[in-house]
């Protein structure tokens, strides 16, 4: 018997929702749904000019985020990078960052490492 796992994204559950910030964001955690062991996967879709309003970085884990379609802005520590349709972006585990969509909106996919326990969440982030 064939060993895989097939998951449409857009199926996942929406954790922008459960975390109140859904009018903007969808975000689509799919490790646990595609039971991945290796890596992390996720879908995020952002409203135009939407601004995931925190930050965060690890201590050890990379990730490569890949915006599907639309542009925006990547806060890396105190750096804004512009990035446009399959621009593709490796942001060590030290760096802060996170996203701000363009004026007609962005679809990112996020890959990283497994479980994400080094997580350092990091409020009110942005300066403008």
């Amino acid at each position: 018997m064939p060993n895989y796992t097939v998951k449409n994204l857009k199926q996942v559950d929406n954790m922008a929702e459960q975390f109140g910030i859904g009018d903007g964001l969808e975000a689509r955690f799919a490790r646990g749904p595609l039971e991945l062991s290796n890596f992390g996967l996720s879908y995020q879709r952002f409203a135009p000019n939407f601004r995931i309003p925190f930050g965060h970085k690890h201590a050890e884990q990379e990730e490569v985020y890949i915006l599907v379609s639309g542009s925006g802005l990547m806060k890396l520590d105190d750096e804004i990078v512009e990035l446009k349709e399959w621009d593709a972006i490796r942001v060590p585990g030290e760096v802060a960052r996170n996203f701000e969509a363009g004026p007609d909106g962005a679809v990112l996919i996020a890959i990283g490492a497994p479980q994400a326990k080094d997580t350092e969440m990091l409020p009110d982030w942005w300066s403008d």
